[in-house]
């Protein structure tokens, strides 16, 4: 009978709102919800999720986006303080709403090949190997199921993404992520393939045939993503496709390039290592280190951004070049990462470039690999001690404490209050409000000169680079070296704007202020192109019946 109410409700009146009064009594409608799922890793899920979800927000639909399990290394802080996985903070933007914790209530962040760190609704609950995960996964539903029922009662439609593939026949029992998550929550199913890879008819036929046949019947569309070519060429097999799986295809979207946040290693912009064209008109040359485990590097987007500026991702001594610039990017991994970066050779182009006046900067784990002293006795991460590059004079002690935070602090203003004059690039820099987030286990402490005790070697004395709004101290300045534990410093648009424009007075020539683009209006822009896309490309009317709006 209510049900009956509502739909009249909603057809005199326009609404999509959820809560209202009937009677006296106060009723709460589920969320409709659409899950998008694919044949494989990278095949598009995030970027068409995203997309869906910015049509129907645009369409004025209160939206969510929802992933029960993430495994990635690109994560951020919330509001309140909880870490989560980076592809739904992407996702909610393009939806338009804050990002929660409940949108990705599993996160795994990757310690080795064969385990990760576990987080469960924003806090880590412990490492774990991979076979012991698998066996534990299930004890988890409630937490997801009590997630998922926070976006049912708030929004007018949740999408939910996938992770990898549904045909994964080894992972199937007790399956939380792609058809198990699906029937939890009785979700109809868009099913993505990757053309660009190759055998994208082979991929989706595939995928269909190794499904159970409630699974099966959950498949409500098919997509092919990133097609480049003529799609009338394509168009006969579309035709056989559908036969063959009795399945309508719901679009074909072409291979298109977003400047928005990606969700793991997997990211296409890693790739690009090689020195920059001479015909580009580049000012500021950037080598970032690619590190075996490296996390976060959304930190460099707004770099890559900016006009004049050329970000590479650097893993091998051969393709380090000649940078302006050097950044060492955060890890999950930090001593075994640190070993490879001694054993790859990249090492010495880092004190090379030091020792040239080149400014070097490290954030979060590369801080703490800039430093003379890594510990980690407890295990927290892979264990053992090592010596740091030896750039700052810095030692760090990790513990199983994870410091997770939103911060506000100001660069390089001491603990009274004063502002001291850095060396090199830094003194620009000088009383710059900055925001951003900490993720890190260790601590790392700033060494006295009277310290050195012949062991870690100081050859000067470094200094804080910030001081957080709560009075501690961040980071560490020696000479053109830096570095600190704020991830996305470089969103702040002034912070980047000098730091540019001092690299290119040291190289004796002018970066004009309008290069900066403002991160959150170029994010908006892309969000627009990804809808555009989505709406030209796929057939919104289908998608809208599948969801049953």
């Amino acid at each position: 009978y209510s049900f009956i109410c509502h739909n009249i409700f909603m057809y005199y009146y326009g609404c999509s709102c959820k809560n209202y009064y009937i009677f006296g009594k106060d009723v709460c409608l589920m969320a409709k919800k659409l899950m998008i799922q694919g044949t494989m890793s990278n095949a598009g899920k995030s970027i068409v999720t995203a997309g869906i979800l910015r049509v129907l927000k645009q369409d004025g639909y209160r939206v969510a986006p929802f992933k029960s399990q993430n495994m990635a290394l690109n994560s951020y802080i919330t509001k309140d303080g909880f870490e989560m996985g980076r592809a739904q903070v992407m996702q909610a933007e393009a939806a338009g709403t804050e990002p929660d914790v409940s949108m990705n209530p599993i996160l795994l962040k990757p310690t080795s090949d064969v385990g990760s760190q576990v987080i469960v609704n924003g806090i880590p609950l412990k490492n774990m190997p991979a076979s012991e995960y698998f066996k534990y996964k299930t004890k988890l539903i409630p937490d997801i199921m009590n997630a998922y029922e926070k976006l049912d009662k708030a929004y007018d439609v949740v999408v939910i993404e996938g992770a990898g593939s549904p045909a994964e026949i080894n992972l199937k029992k007790n399956d939380i992520v792609n058809m198990g998550m699906a029937k939890l929550v009785d979700a109809p199913v868009l099913l993505v393939g990757d053309i660009d890879r190759g055998g994208v008819f082979a991929q989706l036929v595939g995928t269909i045939m190794l499904l159970e046949e409630e699974e099966k019947r959950r498949i409500k569309g098919l997509v092919i993503n990133k097609f480049r070519g003529d799609k009338k060429i394509l168009e006969p097999g579309l035709v056989q496709l559908t036969d063959i799986c009795r399945i309508p295809v719901a679009g074909v979207i072409p291979y298109m390039y977003l400047d928005i946040d990606d969700e793991d290693s997997l990211s296409e912009r890693l790739d690009n290592g090689e020195s920059y064209d001479s015909t580009e008109e580049v000012l500021v040359d950037i080598a970032v280190i690619k590190l075996p485990h490296i996390s976060n590097f959304t930190d460099f987007n707004a770099l890559e951004s900016s006009n004049g500026v050329h970000v590479r991702y650097v893993n091998d001594v051969s393709r380090f070049g000649n940078p302006d610039f050097v950044i060492i990017p955060g890890t999950k991994n930090t001593i075994g990462d640190m070993k490879w970066l001694r054993q790859s050779g990249l090492e010495n182009c880092i004190l090379k470039a030091a020792s040239t006046d080149i400014p070097v900067m490290g954030v979060c784990g590369g801080f703490q690999m800039l430093g003379m002293y890594i510990s980690d006795e407890d295990g927290t991460e892979a264990g053992g001690n090592i010596r740091g590059i030896g750039l700052l004079p810095v030692v760090t002690e990790f513990s199983s404490k994870k410091h997770q935070t939103r911060t506000q602090a100001v660069i390089c203003a001491s603990e009274h209050g004063m502002m001291w004059d850095a060396a090199g690039i830094w003194e620009n820099l000088n009383g710059i409000k900055v925001s951003g987030y900490e993720i890190h286990m260790g601590e790392s402490t700033i060494l006295d000169s009277s310290e050195d005790d012949g062991f870690y070697g100081i050859v000067s004395t470094g200094r804080p680079f910030s001081v957080l709004s709560d009075g501690k101290e961040d980071g560490c300045v020696n000479g053109n070296v830096c570095g600190t534990y704020i991830h996305g410093i470089f969103d702040n648009e002034e912070f980047l704007l000098k730091l540019l424009k001092s690299i290119c007075e040291r190289k004796g020539i002018t970066y004009e202020v309008d290069n900066v683009i403002s991160v959150k209006k170029r994010k908006e822009k892309e969000y627009d192109k990804l809808a555009d896309m989505i709406r030209t490309n796929m057939d919104i009317e289908m998608v809208y019946k599948i969801i049953g709006l």
